[in-house]
């Protein structure tokens, strides 16, 4: 055995060892028992990403007037997270009154507690999010919804690499050539750049804006792979009682910008309703909506199929985007998009998957073994190994009997 992978004596091919370190037990079980609900489900949250992420930029291009915002952004966020604490305390509220007889009570306060401490972890991609959703309404002063929508595609690369050294995810070399492929697409809808004489705090305009485009690429990515990381570690704690944390943490996070905003400009900012619009309660229900979407997706699906998800929105924002405000559909738009496009078909193919498909099945075997007899684990070992049997490759002559002659 060798960096917790062990050897097939048969074909040599590399097999997850049980000393392997996973995400969680919860976790692992519900890979391993993929069903046609679970596929259902992610066609729904990718639908439903698609239309909310799309409408996002062209609310937040509504809610500028003459160029500016006339309300804080900062206010905007905390409504938001504040929007989403109230449907995660309804959601837990109709969750314990459905309860089966015997299961541990949601709302007792040693569950909240032990729960709280559990999920304490959740409190960074909280401090995370509250930065990025700062940046979403600075990005609209540089670029147009359908480049923001663009720009925000970088992160699949980010979040790639993250995934990787975090949380231990392997992608085959034709998925990394999708990814660059998706890079690529963008590239293509960014050749027409911002005018060069355009300034702004004395500095051009395309200088801030791709100082802003790294932070705004890799901090919701951060944000993204950590919070999976943290709603997957505890599989078995309830998403609406994670959401509550989450939310719960965004929220102090935004309010604590407030109130540092209100020492400079004074207490009349402490109006949290000042300036805003029905373009801006549009806006607060959309961005509520989306980030609850969110948590869906990382505990119950995939940070890469919410990013991909993501650039499919980038369609809708630029036919709206042309339509309400007059944006041109350029042929670098539809050239990348075109190239986006192929690059998800070539991600998401069955040809592209690595062999951890092939591996995931020792994760349930591991689990039977730990928990059974050693009458049981004898019959889990024969299953295994039928299941080796037909994965790998093995000539004629290899084969061996099961039981001696």
């Amino acid at each position: 055995m060798k960096n917790g992978m062990a050897e097939c004596a048969v074909c040599h091919s590399k097999l997850v060892s049980p000393t392997v370190k996973t995400i969680s037990r919860a976790y692992d079980r519900h890979r391993s028992k993929i069903s046609s609900k679970q596929r259902a489900l992610n066609v729904l949250l990718v639908v439903g990403d698609c239309m909310l992420v799309g409408l996002q930029p062209v609310l937040v291009f509504m809610s500028k007037v003459d160029g500016k915002f006339k309300f804080s952004p900062v206010s905007v966020n905390f409504l938001t997270e504040a929007t989403k604490v109230v449907f995660a305390i309804i959601m837990l509220l109709i969750q314990a009154r459905h309860q089966k007889v015997g299961e541990k009570p949601l709302l007792s306060i040693s569950t909240f507690v032990q729960a709280a401490r559990n999920n304490v972890l959740l409190a960074v991609p909280a401090l995370l999010y509250a930065i990025n959703n700062y940046l979403k309404f600075i990005m609209q002063l540089y670029f147009n919804p359908a480049t923001v929508k663009m720009l925000s595609n970088l992160k699949v690369l980010v979040i790639a690499v993250l995934l990787k050294f975090i949380m231990k995810r392997r992608f085959s070399v034709i998925q990394w050539e999708a990814l660059a492929l998706l890079l690529i697409g963008i590239s293509i809808n960014q050749l027409r750049s911002l005018p060069e004489d355009t300034t702004s705090l004395a500095l051009p305009v395309t200088t801030i804006a791709y100082i802003y485009t790294m932070i705004f690429v890799t901090v919701p990515s951060m944000a993204s792979v950590f919070n999976e990381y943290a709603l997957k570690s505890q599989y078995d704690t309830s998403i609406y009682l994670q959401n509550l944390f989450l939310y719960g943490y965004g929220a102090i996070f935004n309010f604590l910008a407030i109130l540092g905003i209100a020492v400079f400009k004074g207490p009349g900012s402490l109006d949290i309703f000042q300036g805003h619009s029905k373009a801006t309660m549009l806006l607060i229900v959309n961005n509520a909506a989306q980030g609850i979407l969110s948590s869906f997706f990382f505990k119950y699906a995939d940070t890469i199929l919410k990013k991909y998800s993501s650039t499919v929105a980038t369609i809708f924002t630029g036919i709206a985007s042309a339509l309400l405000f007059g944006h041109t559909l350029t042929v670098n738009f539809l050239l990348g998009i075109s190239v986006v496009f192929i690059s998800m078909h070539q991600f998401f193919s069955p040809l592209s998957k690595v062999k951890d498909d092939q591996q995931n099945g020792t994760v349930e075997l591991i689990e039977v073994r730990e928990n059974h007899s050693p009458k049981d684990s004898s019959f889990v070992n024969m299953a295994a190994g039928a299941n080796e049997e037909a994965s790998h490759r093995v000539g004629p002559d290899e084969r061996q009997p099961l039981l001696p002659r």
